[in-house]
């Protein structure tokens, strides 16, 4: 679930879009290492709707710290 506004897929990597990295963080998600955020639709201005699928690291601290960072 959803605890915070995602932010834009327009500014997010092909990874972080796919599940492999963090929405926030950027960093590699391993597998038990990360949390479903649901999947979303996307409904572009020009072009077909889509679907990706953000994920985000259990330890909130640590992918703080890489944001700050």
């Amino acid at each position: 679930m959803v605890t915070r506004q995602l932010p834009p897929v327009r500014d997010m990597l092909d990874q972080q879009q796919r599940g492999w990295a963090c929405v926030w963080c950027r960093a590699w998600l391993a597998l038990g290492s990360s949390a479903d955020l649901g999947q979303q639709r996307v409904v572009p201005e020009t072009g077909a709707a889509y679907l990706w699928f953000p994920r985000e690291c259990l330890d909130k601290a640590e992918c703080a710290r890489r944001t700050a960072g």
